[in-house]
């Protein structure tokens, strides 16, 4: 049960951290900022942490490079090296001000999903008309756009359209052009090679930067199991007809859990049982073999994973 609850190491500069990731800005050495990005085991949720699952930085790292290697045609990314299997060194980008989802099917849970705001009644969201009479977690006639407002300082994130992106002054509109069209193209690719392997791609979030040229590039992680929702294609169309939840990895274990016994926003948060945790560490495994075809290998190698990884690292020291 080897975990990396976090990456606190003093000779690297500029530390500051994520929900999830332990980050670094590197000096410029020439080539332009960098930065390190190392994935923890952290498992978040109303804003907090409430465990850490072996593996699950790991597999994210994988996950991720996997789909950035596979897209790199449609987009570049923002990764120099990956000197660990948690770690990314990444150029340091302006991160634009819009989060933009694309959505294949009617279905979500939060607020700003198309499936909440269309059992509300809404048919015109996000800039698009959904027709009447879809049901849960249809398939829709074509994937859509659904930005919302990057909330920086902690805010909740508003819904946008590309009229108001553009009107508010958030990215001028050939830049949003851009971003529309890279964005469909990646949901695209996604959800071919995800049918390939026994998948549905139903929705995921990108993240979007400019560097220092001016260059779009994609930035944080692509079509992993935490920006992303897959269904498994084997039991989609039998739990649609039946209307019951179609399979999928189920991460959501612990935070249901923790919701049916507090207030997770107020109140302390009980331990989370270990059979529970080794769950959801084998559920992370699963999505990262499902979604790559490869096999999860966990890099055993050093006393801890922060041994390991600040081993890997030792080249960037500062002191």
């Amino acid at each position: 049960m080897r975990t990396l609850p976090e990456a606190v190491i003093p000779e690297l500069p500029n530390y500051y951290r994520g929900k999830v990731r332990d980050c670094y800005d590197l000096p410029d050495d020439g080539t332009g900022e960098r930065r390190i990005l190392i994935a923890s085991d952290r498992l978040s949720a109303f804003d907090r942490i409430l465990a850490c699952i072996p593996g699950k930085g790991q597999v994210l790292t994988g996950v991720a490079r996997h789909w950035f290697d596979r897209t790199a045609d449609i987009c570049p990314n923002h990764v120099l090296a990956y000197p660990d299997p948690n770690v990314v060194i990444g150029r340091k980008l302006t991160i634009l001000p819009v989060e933009v989802v694309v959505r294949g099917y009617l279905a979500g849970t939060t607020g700003t999903s198309i499936l909440t705001m269309y059992r509300q009644g809404t048919r015109q969201m996000y800039g698009h008309t959904l027709p009447d009479g879809l049901r849960d977690n249809q398939v829709l006639p074509a994937p859509i756009l659904t930005p919302t407002s990057k909330a920086f300082d902690g805010g909740h994130d508003e819904p946008l359209t590309a009229a108001e992106i553009v009107a508010q002054g958030l990215l001028p509109k050939e830049l949003w052009d851009r971003v529309a069209d890279v964005a469909l193209a990646l949901f695209a690719r996604g959800q071919e090679q995800a049918a390939a392997n026994g998948l549905i791609l139903v929705d995921t979030k990108y993240e979007f930067g400019l560097d220092a040229d001016g260059t779009l590039r994609i930035a944080d992680e692509i079509h992993t199991p935490d920006s992303s929702r897959y269904w498994k294609a084997d039991g989609y169309a039998a739990a649609f007809e039946s209307g019951t939840r179609p399979p999928s990895f189920d991460k959501d274990v612990i935070r249901s859990w923790v919701a049916a016994r507090c207030d997770p926003y107020k109140d302390p948060v009980p331990d989370i049982p270990a059979d529970m945790i080794e769950r959801t560490s084998a559920t992370y495994v699963e999505a990262y073999e499902a979604i790559t075809g490869q096999r999860f290998v966990p890099d055993l190698s050093g006393d801890s994973v922060l041994d390991r990884v600040r081993a890997n690292l030792a080249p960037y020291f500062t002191r």
